[in-house]
């Protein structure tokens, strides 16, 4: 569709792979601290088969134009299932099928097996968001349409983001998630001594019983691994997925391929008895933020997914001045070693009306209890009451009105 502003032509295009855009087009939208919504991984996803038609993934991305310039973009999907997403919505396919409501396909917007909260809008600096950011709304109604989908979910956007889709008529949900922020630490001493005495000695306790293993524990950007390592890092991602949930979502040739193409933001931990790699982390690093993102191990050892996890990427981000470490989804058991629960964002748009009134009466509960658990952990959680790191409020939150 074609709009006009300013003399120009604006169009939308719907993508069905990011081959049709060019690598520095869509460098001008990525965000700086987010490596997720680079080209370079969103495009392997699809080149690799992590993505497509045989995956219950199916690129649709939702693009806007001025001729041959970018504007905009959210990276979308089709979705024939719900496998992957990180924001449960099994309930709602399940409530559907109880009323006779196909709920598939449906329309996400997001990063598929992904759940890092990150912009979910891209706007090319310079141009008007709020102008773009309706018009990539709009494509989604039509991409909705067009593959006859029951729904629109927006996952894991940012707040403010949150507030635009409520004025869109999107709902907003509100669940949560274990982030650690970083309070200025000069090491990781420092934010040891923040935590309450007892969660101080917990860690501390954790950490020895791993030095004790005689393990050698290292860190490595992506492009200083050799294949080998890499392939080494495959079999301990698989080694997770075929205990915990069968078929991995990355492919064997996401993994050869990574080390050229995402080797500038990935941050790989090995631990290894002598010369031979008993675990392993796959995880992500770009601007001020650290993602944490797979785990595997050959050989069970105590503690050691808390210290390759946890420990070494709190380690890396205080020695690298980030700010953020993400450490995936869900967690309580984070809550002790220094993440505290933090709202995450998402909205959803339903075309019937049975399931946009369920889910808007599910989703103010919901938050409810997301809002007491927040205030309950800042309250009784691991930091000492005078430093508690600042975290993002319960913005915007609507809670039963």
């Amino acid at each position: 569709m074609n709009q006009s502003q300013k003399g120009r032509s604006l169009r939308i295009d719907i993508l069905p792979s990011l081959g049709r855009v060019k690598p520095e087009e869509w460098a001008a939208l990525e965000d700086p601290h987010n490596p997720f919504l680079d080209y370079a991984f969103l495009r392997l996803l699809e080149e690799t088969g992590c993505v497509g038609p045989d995956t219950g993934w199916v690129p649709a991305h939702i693009t806007v134009w001025s001729e041959q310039t970018l504007l905009g973009a959210a990276p979308t999907y089709i979705k024939t299932d719900s496998y992957g997403e990180f924001i449960f919505d099994w309930e709602w396919a399940g409530i559907a099928r109880r009323f006779g409501i196909s709920y598939y396909p449906k329309l996400v917007v997001g990063v598929p097996f992904t759940p890092a909260t990150g912009p979910r809008l891209l706007v090319r600096p310079q141009e008007d968001p709020d102008l773009i950011r309706r018009l990539l709304v709009q494509g989604m109604r039509e991409v909705m349409d067009a593959a006859d989908a029951s729904s629109i979910h927006v996952l894991f956007c940012n707040d403010e983001e949150a507030a635009f889709f409520e004025e869109c008529d999107f709902s907003r949900r509100a669940t949560h998630q274990f982030h650690w922020r970083n309070n200025g630490y000069e090491d990781f001493d420092a934010f040891l001594g923040a935590l309450r005495s007892q969660n101080r000695k917990q860690l501390r306790k954790e950490r020895r019983r791993v030095e004790e293993e005689g393990l050698t524990l290292s860190l490595h950007r992506g492009d200083q691994l050799d294949q080998a390592q890499w392939r080494t890092l495959y079999r301990l991602y698989t080694s997770t997925s075929d205990r915990k949930w069968g078929n991995p979502y990355l492919t064997r040739s996401f993994f050869e391929r990574a080390r050229r193409e995402l080797g500038q933001t990935a941050l790989i931990g090995f631990a290894s008895r002598g010369d031979q790699i008993v675990a392993g982390t796959l995880s992500f690093a770009k601007g001020k933020h650290v993602y944490g993102r797979y785990w595997g191990c050959f050989e069970q050892v105590d503690n050691l997914h808390f210290e390759l996890c946890y420990y070494q990427l709190i380690d890396h981000a205080i020695r690298s001045g980030c700010t953020l470490v993400e450490a995936g989804a869900q967690g309580s058991h984070k809550l002790k070693r220094g993440f505290l629960p933090v709202i995450i964002h998402s909205a959803h748009l339903f075309r019937h009306p049975i399931l946009s009134q369920v889910f808007n009466e599910y989703a103010s509960r919901e938050a409810e209890a997301a809002n007491v658990e927040i205030a309950n952990a800042q309250s009784y959680g691991p930091f000492r009451e005078e430093m508690i790191p600042p975290f993002p409020p319960l913005a915007g939150i609507s809670l039963g009105e």
